[in-house]
């Protein structure tokens, strides 16, 4: 069973912004002549790497509701210039909506059982994968999610 970790997406308002910001930091990657692939920089390592690159996914909290998913490929330790240890969180760039709920607040990153991680948003959610996220978001604040 794989396992799953949970992190704020500061900044983004909405899961669409969060995959602009995706596009456009691979757009700037590939200016470069870099590999396209997309990395999020922690200052923690997870211990429990194996378990996570074994098909778990990081979940991401925007504006206080777990809103969506990107399946991690591999988590990268790594020193940065000022001899601080960090990691790079490799993932895949495609952004899975998933069944919105609330999530207060919190500090880097959290583990998520398989058991506890919401359901995908697709075509086998009913309705749920046509409304508008907005929509998801207001009935989900609301309790009716």
């Amino acid at each position: 069973m794989p396992l799953h970790l949970l992190k704020l997406c500061v900044g983004a308002e909405s899961i669409s912004d969060l995959e602009e910001w995706i596009a456009e930091r691979q757009a700037q990657r590939r200016a470069r002549g870099e590999p396209a692939e997309q990395l999020h920089t922690t200052r923690m390592v997870p211990k429990r790497i194996e378990e996570i690159v074994s098909g778990g996914s990081l979940y991401w909290v925007i504006k206080g509701q777990l809103s969506a998913r990107q399946r991690l490929i591999d988590i990268r330790p790594f020193t940065d210039g000022e001899g601080i240890g960090r990691c790079h969180l490799v993932m895949e760039p495609v952004v899975v909506p998933v069944e919105p709920r609330p999530y207060r607040p919190f500090q880097g990153w959290r583990y998520l059982q398989d058991k506890d991680a919401p359901r995908d948003i697709d075509g086998g959610s009913g309705d749920l994968g046509a409304m508008p996220e907005q929509m998801r978001r207001e009935l989900a604040e609301l309790g009716l999610l």
